[in-house]
């Protein structure tokens, strides 16, 4: 059994520590059951959630590498006048640019060369990871999720690899509480006093969850995206996304019209999409188990 240290009761008065004493408090509060089991994912899910990790560190240094460019830039008092950074026509911009002194564009140059290796990296881990994610065991709830607005390939990936095997949460509020985004409290008696967000479990995952709950600030529909997602996917899949979608749209409008601060609105509406991630992760597996027993 393992278990969090953080979650290990101990006696705010307790000042000595010896093995024995950590031992004897350990049967005790395994005895009377305070102790909770950490998940374990299993090696494959393991060896796939290394993969999404190193795909998400990549484009983060690329992200970072971009940054530390533009701002040497902006240091030398150089700006961009066209649309959009970062496409087409603004690398072109970059490797047709050059400074006077020679030493200043050594160091432009390997800025661009350091977002080029970057580049590739994101690339290669990228193509590597599309092709893993369809032999994973997990792979009809990836597929399913990208049904939902706002989820994506990135977020998808991101959000399975992290949480591993859904069923493990037995009730939607568990993987809420997961991901920290339920409020925190402290009542006592006949007072009753909620907080700020938990922020428990994992921050990569919970800032994807909040980064999706953003989309559902607009009227629900079905973009030309979102139709393509859902090609070929299960019709029960498709009809909860959809459901999804007018809940979510209904109740960010709801408490924007009671003047609710737009950040609470949207971990409100993340804390639902969770609910609705949870549901559509058992409906993937469900169906996807279908053949199988039939066979």
């Amino acid at each position: 059994m393992v278990c969090a240290p953080s979650l290990i009761p101990k006696k705010p008065g307790e000042r000595v520590k010896t093995d024995r004493r950590d031992a004897i408090r350990l049967v005790r509060s395994l005895r009377a059951g305070d102790l909770s089991a950490v998940y374990v994912p299993g090696i494959e899910d393991e060896a796939f959630r290394d993969l999404a990790r190193a795909w998400a560190s990549a484009r983060d240094d690329l992200r970072h590498a971009r940054q530390r460019l533009k701002s040497f830039l902006l240091v030398h008092g150089v700006h961009y006048v066209g649309r959009a950074d970062w496409g087409p026509a603004h690398r072109r911009w970059l490797s047709k640019y050059s400074f006077e002194s020679p030493w200043r564009q050594l160091a432009f140059d390997e800025h661009r060369r350091t977002i080029e290796d970057r580049q590739a990296q994101c690339e290669r881990l990228e193509s590597a990871l599309k092709e893993a994610v369809t032999e994973w065991r997990l792979y009809p709830v990836v597929e399913a999720l990208q049904a939902m607005r706002g989820i994506q390939f990135i977020t998808a990936v991101g959000l399975i690899s992290e949480l591993g095997d859904l069923t493990r949460f037995e009730h939607p509020r568990q993987l809420m509480s997961w991901f920290g985004i339920t409020p925190s409290e402290y009542s006592s008696g006949g007072s009753r006093h909620q907080g700020s967000i938990t922020k428990a479990g994992n921050s990569y995952a919970r800032k994807l969850l909040v980064e999706a709950a953003w989309s559902y600030r607009h009227p629900a529909r079905i973009s030309p995206a979102i139709q393509k997602r859902q090609e070929n996917l299960p019709r029960p899949v498709i009809d909860r996304a959809w459901d999804a979608q007018l809940r979510l749209c209904k109740r960010y409008r709801k408490l924007q019209a009671k003047g609710k601060n737009v950040n609470i609105t949207i971990v409100a509406v993340a804390r639902e999409l969770a609910g609705f991630i949870w549901d559509m992760g058992r409906i993937a597996m469900s169906v996807a188990q279908q053949p199988q027993c039939h066979k």
